[in-house]
């Protein structure tokens, strides 16, 4: 098989991991930095050029597509699967998770646990009624656009929080408020996914005074094995979401596992040198194994 990652960077950890599991398993990697691809759409049907040349004989795509090219990379994705070509993560899904307030809703229908969020238009006032909505301070402000613990606040009193979502709001940036969970103190539980298997788990601790557990924020992460509920809410998220490959993170409170945000480009190097775990190989397997039902399907058409 011919299977293309697509990404920006070929240097980071998770792109030269793919690359490395693809080769292992007797494939041919290529590295695609999605950005640069052109897209044709045309009576003949859809194609895409990259650097120049139509891409063909692509058997599955990878997608990494980082959150800054959210709107681009899933179009890209989306071309692929017009194609024919197997994805590792469907677009639509990559579309799903990357729109916080989306899918906190999507997660609410399905009846899974998570801090009591609250969102409102922009408003003049209306900062006093959020905040009241997720049971006043502390509480949690969080930009809808941001990621790796970028644009996630704390505020410590009801004060400090009016203050921040009015600044928020006057920048009209647009934000979430959630419910503080005092007895998660500064760590979050992330569990990977892989065809609707837990995979490796790690427990991720803030540093010292610091409320965000984000391995970009100086976090430190150990493996950790799930309980039953955590694992059930995991695979729940990842499910209702649409995701074959998925990075749930969670918080642990008095009232069970709380989905905080589910990836859909979770990074491999925090997992995998927490667990020992080859996750990159299990992606793999997920393609060869989709790829075989694709062609047990076109054998019995024909």
């Amino acid at each position: 098989m011919r299977i293309a990652v697509l990404s920006r960077n070929p240097n980071l950890y998770s792109t030269r991991r793919l690359r490395e599991a693809i080769i292992a398993s007797g494939h041919e990697a290529l590295i695609i930095d999605h950005s640069l691809c052109d897209l044709v759409i045309e009576q003949e049907g859809p194609s895409i050029f990259y650097r120049g040349e139509k891409l063909s004989n692509i058997d599955a795509i990878i997608p990494r597509i980082g959150a800054s090219v959210t709107f681009y990379g899933t179009a890209v994705v989306r071309q692929f699967e017009l194609m024919g070509v197997i994805s590792a993560v469907e677009s639509q899904a990559i579309v799903r998770s990357r729109d916080k307030l989306r899918s906190l809703q999507i997660l609410s229908r399905e009846g899974l646990g998570m801090p009591k969020t609250a969102f409102t238009n922009f408003s003049k006032g209306g900062e006093k009624q959020l905040i009241d909505q997720v049971g006043g301070a502390p509480l949690i402000i969080k930009l809808l656009e941001g990621t790796q613990g970028l644009g996630v606040v704390l505020a410590e009193t009801r004060k400090a929080g009016q203050s921040v979502i009015e600044a928020f709001h006057g920048l009209k940036a647009r934000v979430i408020v959630q419910e503080f969970i005092k007895e998660a103190k500064g760590a979050d539980i992330r569990a990977f996914i892989v065809n609707g298997k837990v995979v490796g788990a790690m427990k991720r601790q803030g540093e010292e005074g610091e409320f965000r557990s984000n391995l970009h924020r100086g976090g430190k992460a150990t493996v950790i094995k799930l309980s039953a509920s955590e694992r059930k809410a995991a695979l729940g998220a990842a499910k209702a979401l649409g995701l074959a490959v998925a990075g749930v993170d969670m918080l642990q409170s008095a009232r069970g596992p709380l989905i905080l945000e589910v990836n859909s480009s979770p990074g491999l190097e925090g997992i995998e040198k927490a667990t020992g775990v080859n996750i990159a190989g299990k992606i793999i397997q997920y393609i060869e194994e989709t790829a075989n039902k694709k062609l047990s399907k076109r054998k019995i058409k024909e």
